[in-house]
This record gives C-alpha cells, structure tokens and sequence, in this order.
C-alpha cells in the first residue's frame, strides 16, 4: 500500500527531476547569481571608499551634499531597481512555467 506522503514524495522528485524544473533553476540562477555578485561588489565599494577613500566621498557636490551622500541614496535606489528588475524577469521568464510544474503537480496529486 502506496502512503500519500510517498506518493506525494515520488510526484515532487519526477518535477525535480524533469527538464522544465532543471530550467526553471537555471533561469532564476542565470539572472540572480550575476546580480547578486553585482550588488555585493558596488556595496563594498561604497564600504570602501567610506573607509579608505574619505577625502573623495567628501567632496561637496551641492551645498552640503556630498559624494558619500549620494552614493548612500545610490545604494537605495539600486536595491528599489533591482527588485524591480527582478520582479519583470519573473513575471516574463520564471513565472509561467512555474505555473506550468504547479498545474502538473497539482493534476498528479488529486
């Protein structure tokens, strides 16, 4: 006698193993693996240039404002766009073929 656990089990590592998933995997890292890597290195740029480069990040650009400054409000929009960005690549690239597996998993789980 077959459990729904080992049943259920058995479903989710065929999709596993299926081409759709294993490019699904290869979508998401292709995208968030290069971007990640991107972010770090222009977050430890501005860490070092805080630390080590103080003479430039004080320049005044305007008034008070200096490049320190605007390189700190940089790192926020670029967190927004990013997000952004990643949000339109699922909904184009990584989305509908989820939906595509959780409609497969779904018919063989009833």
């Amino acid at each position: 006698m077959v459990t729904t656990q080992e049943h259920d089990a058995s479903v989710y590592e065929r999709v596993q193993q299926s081409k759709e998933f294993q490019e699904l995997k290869r979508r998401f890292r292709a995208w968030t693996f290069p971007m990640t890597v991107a972010f770090l290195v222009w977050y430890l740029l501005y860490v070092v240039l805080s630390g080590w480069a103080r003479d430039f990040m004080g320049i005044q650009v305007l008034g008070n404002i200096n490049v320190g400054l605007i390189l700190g409000l940089l790192q926020f929009v670029s967190t927004f766009l990013i997000a952004w960005a990643y949000s339109r690549h699922a909904e184009k690239k990584l989305d509908p073929l989820a939906d595509k597996l959780r409609h497969e998993v779904e018919e063989q789980t009833k």
